[in-house]
C-alpha cells in the first residue's frame, strides 16, 4: 500500500482482498472488513474456524469438536462483499496477481497470507510417522481414538509389560500445548480412567513429558515456570528437562542420552513452522518456514502481499526474533491490517503496526494455571478462572460459549469426562 495505489484507489471499483486462512488473523481481518468498499475472499481448506487453543480439550473428551469449531459461512451471513471458497491452495501466481486453487484461479489485487502453522519435526521422519500431533480438530479426534483403543487392547493384554506400554503417554515439548494435554491426562488417570477401566491398573501408566531445554514455559517468566512444574509433579506427571527425544518407532522412546521409554501414545509438540506456499520462497526471505514483514505486514519486497499471524515474522524493537506467535498476536495483525485497508481507501496513509502484550497464561488441571500479565505473575484458583474467562469469551459462536462453560461447570465438581466412545478408529500408520 503506497501513495501511487491510493491515488489510483476508485470506491466504485471493488478491490479484491483475498485471505488465505479462516484462522483468528484471517478471520478478524475478514470481519474487520465488513461492508467496507473491499470484496473480501476468504479461502480455506476447511469450512470452519477452529479455536486452537483448546484442542487438547477435545483429544482428552473435555470438550466435542463442535465446541471449538464454528462455520465460516455462518459468521458473514447477509455480509454482502464477502466471498468464501472451501479449497486447497496450491500456489501463488504473484507476477498475474492470482491464486491457484484446487477449485480454480482467484485473482487478487491485495494478498494476505494468514494459513497459520503446522507441526515442526525438525526433519526426523520417523518421528513424523510415528507420533501424534496436535493442530487440528482430526488431530485431536486421533489422540483420543488411540489412547481409549491402547486402553481396550490393555485390558487383555497378557503381561504387565505389554499392559505398561499401552498406557504409558510420552508428551514431547514443555509449552503451553504440552504443559495442558499433560496436566489433562493426569487428571484423567487419577479421577476418569479408574472408573471406566476397573480391568486396569493404573500404577502401571506413566505420564511423561519431555523437554529439551532447561525450563518449561520457555517463554515465560520464572515463577510460571516453577509452579507449572511444581504442579505436573504434584498431579503425578513425570517432567524430564534437559531431555531431548532423538527417535521414536511407534513403540519406544528413543533419547539422546541412549535410555528409553515404552508407550504406544507419544504426542509431539515440540516445534512448528510456517505453512509456506509454492511461488514465493524464491522471491522472499523465509525462515523457518515464516516470511519476514515489514511494519506494516508486507511481505517484502511486495506491496499488494501480506502475511499476518504464525506465517509471519515481524521484528520489532522489543522482539528482536519477531513478536510472539500467540493468537492474540494473530488477531491484532488481522485488525490493525484492516485498518490499514481502510485508511487506504480513505486516502489515507497506513500506520506501523506495534505489538501489545496482551499478557501469557496456561493451565495444568482443575484450579491450576499460570498467568503473567504485564509485570504480574499469577498462579493458581486465580489464573485459573482468569484463563477459563479468557478462552470463553474468545471462542466464536453463543452456543459454543455456553455449552463450553456447562461443560468445565460440570467437569469442575465431578471431573468426570465424556470420553470413552470410539467414534472412528484411529490408523496409526499415517504413510
Amino acid at each position: 500500500m503506497n501513495k501511487e495505489k491510493n491515488k489510483d484507489f476508485n470506491p466504485m471499483e471493488r478491490k479484491k482482498v483475498v485471505i488465505i486462512g479462516a484462522g483468528f488473523g484471517g478471520l478478524n481481518l475478514a470481519k474487520k472488513l465488513e461492508k467496507s468498499v473491499y470484496q473480501v475472499i476468504l479461502l480455506d481448506r476447511n469450512n470452519f474456524h477452529t479455536f486452537q487453543p483448546l484442542l487438547y480439550q477435545v483429544a482428552t473428551g473435555g470438550l466435542e469438536p463442535g465446541n471449538i469449531a464454528y462455520p465460516v459461512r455462518r459468521t458473514f451471513r447477509n455480509v454482502s462483499n464477502f466471498t468464501f471458497k472451501m479449497c486447497n491452495v496450491e500456489s501463488i501466481n504473484h507476477l498475474e496477481t492470482k491464486v491457484i486453487t484446487s477449485i480454480g484461479d482467484v485473482e487478487y489485487d491485495y494478498l494476505v497470507l494468514a494459513q497459520g502453522s503446522s507441526t515442526n519435526f525438525f526433519g526426523n521422519a520417523q518421528i513424523e510417522i510415528n507420533s501424534l500431533t496436535l493442530k487440528t480438530v482430526s488431530d485431536a479426534l486421533d489422540f483420543r481414538s488411540n489412547l481409549m483403543q491402547n486402553l481396550e487392547r490393555a485390558i487383555n493384554a497378557l503381561t504387565e509389560e505389554d499392559k505398561e506400554e499401552l498406557v504409558n503417554v510420552a508428551i514431547v515439548g514443555g509449552g503451553p500445548a504440552g504443559l495442558e494435554m499433560a496436566g489433562a491426562i493426569a487428571e484423567m488417570k487419577n479421577y476418569v480412567l479408574p472408573k471406566d477401566y476397573p480391568e486396569i491398573n493404573f500404577k502401571l501408566m506413566h505420564v511423561v513429558l519431555f523437554e529439551a531445554g532447561d525450563k518449561l514455559l520457555a517463554n515465560m517468566s520464572e515463577s510460571a515456570s516453577a509452579k507449572a512444574l511444581e504442579y505436573l509433579t504434584k498431579m503425578g506427571v513425570e517432567v524430564k528437562l534437559n531431555t531431548q527425544v532423538k527417535n521414536y518407532d511407534g513403540k519406544k522412546v528413543e533419547l539422546a542420552d541412549g535410555t528409553t521409554f515404552n508407550s504406544e501414545t507419544l504426542m509431539w509438540t515440540a516445534g512448528v513452522k510456517g505453512n509456506l506456499i509454492a511461488g514465493l520462497q524464491d522471491q522472499v526471505e523465509a525462515k523457518g518456514g515464516r516470511f519476514v514483514v515489514d511494519a506494516f505486514n508486507h511481505v517484502v519486497p511486495f506491496k499488494n502481499i501480506f502475511a499476518i499471524g504464525d506465517i509471519a515474522i515481524q521484528v520489532q524493537s522489543d522482539y528482536p526474533k519477531g513478536v510472539p506467535m500467540l493468537a492474540t498476536t494473530a488477531i491484532q495483525q488481522g485488525v490493525h491490517l484492516a485498518q490499514n485497508f481502510m485508511r487506504v481507501a480513505q486516502q489515507k496513509e497506513p500506520k506501523p503496526y506495534t505489538y501489545f502484550n496482551k499478557g501469557v497464561m496456561a493451565t495444568i488441571g482443575k484450579n491450576k494455571a499460570v498467568a503473567d500479565i504485564w509485570k504480574l505473575h499469577f498462579s493458581g484458583i486465580g489464573a485459573w478462572f482468569l484463563w477459563m474467562g479468557v478462552h470463553i469469551y474468545s471462542l466464536v459462536g453463543f452456543r459454543n460459549k455456553l455449552v463450553s462453560l456447562l461443560n468445565w461447570t460440570m467437569s469442575y465438581f465431578n471431573y468426570d469426562r465424556p470420553l470413552g466412545l470410539i467414534i472412528r478408529k484411529y490408523n496409526k500408520q499415517k504413510n
